[in-house]
This record gives C-alpha cells, sequence and structure tokens, in this order.
C-alpha cells in the first residue's frame, strides 16, 4: 500500500510493517482498547487513533520506537512517570528494544477518557436551552 494515499483503517495501518513491528502495534492497540472499550478507532493525521468525544490518543511506529501521542493534558499528568523516555513535543518514545508498559498507558488512557468526557459535559452544559415559544391566540 502506497503510505501517501493514506490509510482506511488502523488494519490498513499495521499490515504496512514487518510481522515483528504488527505485533507490538496490535499489543498497544489491545491496551488502549482495554483501557477505553467505548473509543472509536479511525485514522487520524495518517496514525491509528482512539476517540471518545474528540481524540484520545494517537501511537504511530517509528524506526526504533512507538510514538505514543496522549496530548499536553496527558503528558503533563504523568510529567515524573515519563522521565525515563525520550520525548518530544506531545509524543513520547516507547522504544522497540523495551516491553510497552502496560500500566502507565492504561493509566495516561483512562486519564485522557476522564477529561474528554469532562470537557464534553461542560460543552453540553453551556448549550443554551430552546427558545420558548408562546401560542397565544
Amino acid at each position: 500500500m502506497d503510505k501517501k494515499a493514506g490509510f482506511a483503517s488502523i488494519d490498513d495501518y499495521i499490515a504496512t510493517f514487518p510481522e515483528d513491528i504488527q505485533a507490538v502495534l496490535q499489543e498497544m492497540r489491545a491496551i488502549i482498547k482495554a483501557a477505553a472499550p467505548d473509543a472509536q478507532e479511525k485514522i487520524s493525521y495518517q496514525m491509528p487513533t482512539f476517540a471518545l468525544k474528540g481524540n484520545l490518543v494517537h501511537f504511530a511506529a517509528w524506526k526504533n520506537h512507538i510514538g505514543f501521542y496522549p496530548a499536553a493534558s496527558g503528558m503533563e499528568a504523568f510529567e515524573d512517570e515519563l522521565s525515563g523516555y525520550e520525548r518530544s513535543k506531545g509524543s513520547i518514545h516507547f522504544p522497540l528494544d523495551q516491553p510497552l508498559p502496560h500500566d502507565l498507558i492504561t493509566r495516561m488512557v483512562q486519564h485522557n477518557v476522564t477529561e474528554n468526557l469532562k470537557k464534553a459535559a461542560a460543552k453540553a452544559s453551556k448549550k443554551k436551552p430552546p427558545a420558548k415559544t408562546t401560542d397565544k391566540p
């Protein structure tokens, strides 16, 4: 598949990698699914993405690591625990030669679920109630 053409699904994305990388990507996918069972899978920014009332997390395979993109609030909330990992703006690099940190990923996804649900509830509460109409003869 031509990566520039885009991916129709997470399965399409994963299928473009060698089997050993596919296994790690499937593992990441399973961790996220377990942490956010109501989230929808999609492709966003040409990366596997899980969404629930907005994007929760993205992930992607790179030459030497799996990039995990939990958004700024997700990274800030776990700053101390992430100190052992290389990071760039908005992403954490989980080295391919080390096991994925299941517990940390799970807690980060759950943190983002909570944040997204709070934001959605706040947004819904700000919506104005429908205008009252009076049907006077």
